[in-house]
């Protein structure tokens, strides 16, 4: 197909036209579209289309044509111009995040999400490799997770591209439309050429190639983007589709060969006197060490998972009992919204994770994936078993932008824990901590438990590791949850370099 493959833009031959669809009245490729738009909405597939190319080609009005004839109300426009003041306070791939289409919207990006590394002046391959991996793995997250990813790069002449800035040097709308980048590109056309080479190739993918548009003649690119993008969300039904059908047919073979949790020592205590005389000490380093993460813009993410009654709330209010309270969010996960259930799995946690030198706790976390909706089938197989390195991925992306990650898993045995549900259960200020669930769950403990060994041996890294926390008896646990809060952060900024 025209416009496809890895010669992308160097050896582009602008006389070999596509008018595939030059016929077509582009109303009617734009209805044809509407139509495919509520197909995608019935059958809840998310549509992400990326519009980039050089600046002064056309995208606002290829953007205009592809969104006229489609319901407003499930169609959103993004515009990835520069990051804001924001967006430097978080990971680069958190604001995409905030802009993904939901289960039944189509959303366009006026710019895609690589624009941030065409646009950058330094350029090698090193620089390349790194920038793109990021954003390379959340695509295919989104493939993976059933997103129709359609992608455009509209190419023009450098000559075209001077006359085109020409025109609009003379519009009223001069200050939105144009900028120093227009400029910048115009008169380094031939670097700027060879560097979107490079980088097209390096994130064409098979399930989301680039389509390269001449855009030399904008009603025929229009056109071409408008029939393409009828051909992509064709095909891309057809893909999700049969994705879902196979998605729990997985030939899975996993072996553990060194558990933890079967030789883990729960007899771990600590005396009443030593806990009063270690408590309020170590509050006091930890609510310091926070607020010095504060003044060096160090985001900190800590995450507590656990068997149901293992103390993860008593050990949450006292690692915060000192802790500014404007400094920290707690969030307790339960089971995702409506809203929350039409996003990819992760979105609820990237909407929620903390701006460089605040503290999100979750009590829970995105680890119920491969936890509760793998025991509880509301995951499929292929889903669940993904996440590993979803997660993986997440939170390296978390720590390379500088973010402290830490995870504690509070751990009790089975006696332990049935004694705790029947104490909840007797004393009328702890009914509220028990329900049906937690006995359900109880009765699938063997479950849970090979759960939460594949877990701790799969996603336990350097960057972001776990802390097993010995729970039967609360005080030893809530000691040993502020030492290792205290020892991490210590080792984190201690690495820093000095400002």
């Amino acid at each position: 197909m025209k416009g496809r493959g890895k010669c992308m833009l160097k050896k582009y031959d602008f006389d070999d036209i596509d008018d595939r669809y030059d016929n077509f009245k582009r109303s009617n490729l734009g209805e044809e579209i509407d139509k495919l738009q509520r197909i995608v909405q019935r059958l809840k597939i998310p549509v992400l289309i990326l519009v980039d190319g050089w600046e002064s080609s056309g995208k606002g009005d290829i953007i205009n044509d592809l969104t006229r004839e489609l319901d407003p109300r499930y169609v959103k426009v993004e515009l990835f111009d520069s990051r804001s003041d924001v967006d430097y306070l978080h990971p680069s791939v958190w604001r995409i995040w905030q802009k993904l289409p939901s289960h039944e919207e189509v959303v366009v990006f006026d710019q895609s999400f690589y624009s941030q590394v065409m646009n950058k002046d330094e350029r090698s391959s090193d620089k390349l490799k790194q920038r793109t991996e990021e954003l390379l793995n959340l695509e295919h997250m989104l493939l993976d997770d059933g997103t129709i990813v359609i992608k455009f790069f509209l190419h023009i002449k450098e000559k075209t591209q001077s006359k085109n800035i020409e025109a609009l040097e003379d519009s009223k709308f001069r200050q939105f439309l144009l900028s120093d980048n227009d400029y910048k590109q115009n008169k380094n056309y031939e670097e700027y050429l060879e560097w979107f080479d490079k980088v097209l190739k390096k994130t064409d993918v098979p399930e989301s190639p680039w389509n390269i548009i001449n855009a030399e003649d904008r009603k025929l690119a229009a056109k071409t983007v408008l029939g393409i993008t009828l051909e992509e969300i064709t095909s891309g039904i057809e893909r999700v589709t049969l994705a879902r059908e196979r998605a729990d047919k997985s030939d899975r073979k996993y072996y553990i060969e060194d558990t933890q949790l079967d030789e883990f020592d729960l007899s771990k205590t600590i005396s009443d006197k030593e806990y009063d005389k270690e408590l309020e000490i170590l509050q006091k380093e930890a609510a310091d060490l926070v607020y010095d993460c504060y003044t060096k813009d160090v985001a900190i993410i800590t995450a507590f998972e656990g068997v149901d009654a293992a103390g993860k709330g008593g050990a949450i209010q006292r690692l915060t009992r000192h802790i500014d309270p404007r400094s920290y969010t707690i969030h307790g996960i339960k089971a995702p919204t409506d809203l929350e259930n039409s996003y990819h799995y992760l979105w609820r946690f990237w909407t929620k994770f903390p701006k460089d030198g605040d503290m999100a706790i979750f009590d829970r976390s995105w680890y119920g994936r491969v936890l509760v909706e793998r025991i509880e089938g509301f995951a499929s197989e292929s889903e669940w078993e993904r996440a590993y390195d979803e997660i993986n991925h997440t939170e390296k992306v978390l720590t390379d932008h500088g973010s402290i990650v830490m995870k504690f898993f509070m751990y009790i045995d089975e006696d332990e824990q049935k004694e705790r549900f029947e104490d909840r259960q007797e004393e009328p200020d702890k009914n509220y901590k028990i329900t049906e669930d937690d006995w359900r769950n109880r009765s699938q403990w063997d479950e849970y438990i090979a759960a939460y060994e594949e877990m701790l041996d799969r996603t336990h890294t350097a960057n972001a590791p776990w802390y097993i926390i010995a729970t039967n008896q609360k005080k030893f646990a809530r000691i040993d949850v502020l030492k290792h809060f205290i020892n991490h952060i210590k080792e984190h900024l201690s690495e820093l370099p000095e400002s």
